[in-house]
């Protein structure tokens, strides 16, 4: 198996998310990768690290799921792999609920999301963002 870190999801990954939406709550995986220092696409000079920037980010879109009707599960820094092998560990794993997909992709459409969104940007190297539901 083939991990590979990305800033997004690709237009089919969208696209399936989008068709298997039924509804319901999902519980999304973050294994989240920093960068050593904050870049910004601006050009703005930081002295913030990739993790600080991140958390900017964090911060406000955990407040916009929770008036959504989600909430933040679980966030903790990774140190170690129990079984497995990858190429570099992450830094930090998160499972963050919303109350649908459509619920989400609001959320992530929004004008105040695309305000917060560079702190994501600046902050994160890439990430795997995987979609869970209860059984």
């Amino acid at each position: 198996m083939q991990v590979t870190n990305a800033h997004g999801p690709t237009p089919a990954q969208q696209l399936a998310a989008f068709e298997r939406d039924d509804g319901k709550p999902i519980y999304m995986l973050n294994l989240l990768k920093f960068r050593e220092k904050a870049v910004y696409p601006d050009g703005r000079e930081t002295t913030l690290s990739g993790a600080q920037a991140y958390a900017l980010y964090g911060r406000a879109v955990s407040k916009m799921v929770a008036e959504a009707g989600g909430k933040l599960v679980f966030s903790a820094p990774v140190r170690g792999l129990l079984i497995g092998e990858v190429e570099g560990l992450w830094d930090s794993a998160a499972i963050m609920m919303y109350p649908s997909f459509k619920v989400m992709a609001e959320i992530l459409g929004s004008p105040a999301y695309a305000e917060i969104h560079v702190h994501r940007d600046a902050g994160l190297e890439g990430q795997v963002l995987i979609e869970t539901v209860m059984g």
